[in-house]
């Protein structure tokens, strides 16, 4: 017997209404290697670099540190901003900037550095994002703090009245940095200059900010030649006038005069953009906008493909996201409801997959991709946030990452009959059959499978009947273990369980720590030996917006 079904008796008992439920085959090839898996998920950002070091931040950063071997790299905003270092939504400060009376700077690095201690404790790497302008330099510095929503886009967004004094801040910066964590930490670091800058977070002209990054690159490699800056991170480029702003700082780093040096070009280490989704309500409930991130991250790889110039160079999706604002509540912005359940972590499996795919298609080194999304100090539970975690509790989508990080070694090739083909999710999103896709890798002894049952609408329909058949499997090894992990409305689910308890603002001991156990990444079934005879069949049911991962190790 070749195959060995897991669900033959299942089957046989299932009500009729199981037998509605799409049927689905994959097919993993096990000796069909398509190259390096890269972690590139292993990239993660948020506003509020302040809440770093606070209970629930530095609880995150270690679990984030511990999902997989590869490092993990986090990107703050607000970084160099004026204020006492008390944090609220979309703000945060240091402090590290102020002049005396007659104009001099004034360097303190108190908050900045217990910013960067904890990334260092927690053994994250940063990704460094220079930004964003001192009260003291800003050319219009009133008003200066972000009061989010009634008030953003202010003194803090301005280019500096003083070009010189910026370049001295970041490379005082940076000597400070090297000389507090040493050479080679620092030159694993990524810089870039600014966030989004052909939006309002930048209220100067393109050409300003050419400026600004060419003294912040020269002033980076004075003190530390191998540090690795790169840039924009501008916004999505389906957009026509974030397109144009992309090229033309890929056209600057290349060709255009250096206003710092005088020269030609400037230091262009990895590229930088960003890609949103934009789900809306429909009918009454959530319905995702795919089709919108994967057009910005097609759009940006054919945009890098066009300069010759660029191959090879490392790409980084900035921030990587089913929408554009992490702190707009879904109890405010009811299209937003998607983030507490597992519809995000579903969402993040298929986008991974389609981002992989279309790097493959431009011929783009795909470096990272970093989900915008951490965690909010002092918020109601589960508001609706884009979060990795509510007040020190997972959710559902951190276990998909969890998932992520189980991957690893060489990226397998796949067949399946229930994929949205790539094509028809650039044009249409998944607006008619599910996307019921898979992404397989293999290790020395392992063959991981990740499987997803995706659909742009958040509404109740039948599970998928999967079957995944593993092929290419070692004869000598007689017997396979299967793990099978899940995260969907029961399983992995800390959100689930806290409805349940009925929706505490204030659990008990007791309840939090079942929370915290409903947080973590569950198995769906006890694992398993199975015979193996070089192929291996096993059969399940999967719900819609769930997610599986299948390991089969020897």
């Amino acid at each position: 017997m070749n195959a060995i079904s897991l669900l033959l008796c299942a089957a046989l008992l299932a009500p009729a209404s199981a037998l509605a439920q799409p049927a689905v085959r994959i097919h993993v090839d096990g000796r069909a290697t398509a190259g390096p898996l890269k972690p590139v998920w292993s990239f993660f950002g948020y506003d509020e670099p302040n809440y770093t070091y606070m209970q629930y931040g530095r609880k995150l950063l270690a679990e984030l540190s511990a999902l997989s071997p590869a490092p993990v790299y986090i990107r703050c905003h607000n970084l160099l901003n004026t204020g006492d270092g008390t944090p609220s939504l979309k703000w945060g400060s240091t402090n590290v900037y102020t002049e005396d009376a007659s104009g001099r700077p004034v360097y303190d690095w108190t908050i900045v550095d217990r910013i960067f201690d904890t990334f260092r404790d927690t053994r994250v790497v940063p990704l460094v994002e220079i930004a964003f302008m001192p009260e003291a330099l800003s050319t219009r510095p009133q008003p200066y703090k972000t009061l989010w929503p009634e008030q953003f886009s202010t003194g803090f967004a301005y280019p500096p009245k003083d070009y010189r004094k910026w370049a001295e801040l970041v490379y005082r910066w940076v000597r400070h940095a090297v000389e507090r964590y040493g050479q080679q930490a620092v030159e694993s670091w990524y810089w870039e200059l600014w966030n989004e800058p052909d939006i309002s977070y930048w209220r100067g002209t393109p050409e300003e900010y050419f400026k600004l990054y060419d003294f912040t690159s020269d002033a980076l490699k004075r003190a530390l030649p191998t540090a690795r800056i790169g840039g924009p991170h501008s916004t999505g480029p389906a957009d026509a006038k974030a397109a144009e702003f992309l090229r033309g700082f890929l056209e600057h780093c290349l060709r255009g005069k250096n206003q710092a040096t005088g020269g030609t070009g400037a230091p262009l280490d990895y590229i930088g953009f960003h890609a949103k989704g934009s789900p809306a309500m429909v009918d009454g409930h959530v319905r995702m906008g795919i089709r919108n991130q994967a057009l910005s991250v097609a759009r940006g790889f054919e945009i890098v493909a066009s300069f010759p110039e660029l191959r090879g160079k490392p790409v980084i999706i900035g921030e990587s996201d089913p929408e554009g604002c992490a702190a707009c509540s879904a109890r405010t912005h009811p299209q937003n409801a998607y983030r507490n359940g597992p519809l995000y972590s579903c969402y993040t499996a298929a986008m991974l997959k389609h981002t992989l795919d279309l790097a493959g298609r431009y011929g783009a080194n795909l470096e990272g991709a970093v989900t915008w999304a951490f965690e909010f100090e002092g918020q109601p539970y589960f508001d609706g946030f884009r979060t990795l975690a509510s007040n020190g509790i997972d959710k559902p989508v951190l276990n998909v990452f969890r998932m992520f990080g189980l991957l690893g070694g060489d990226r397998l090739k796949l067949e399946s009959d229930g994929a949205a083909p790539l094509d028809s999710v650039l044009k249409a999103g998944v607006r008619q059959s599910p996307d019921v896709n898979a992404l397989a890798s293999r290790k020395e002894r392992e063959i991981s499978v990740l499987v997803w049952n995706y659909h742009d609408d958040d509404v109740a329909a039948p599970a998928a009947a999967v079957t995944l058949a593993v092929s290419g499997l070692p004869t000598s090894a007689r017997r396979v273990l299967m793990r099978h992990f899940r995260i969907d409305q029961r399983y992995s689910n800390a959100h689930a369980a806290w409805k349940q308890m009925g929706s505490p603002q204030s659990p008990t001991p007791e309840q939090y720590a079942r929370l915290e156990a409903a947080g973590r990444l569950e198995l769906l079934e006890s694992p398993q030996w199975l015979f193996n005879a070089g192929k291996l069949e096993v059969s399940f049911s999967l719900p819609r917006q769930g997610v599986s991962l299948i390991q089969f190790s020897w």
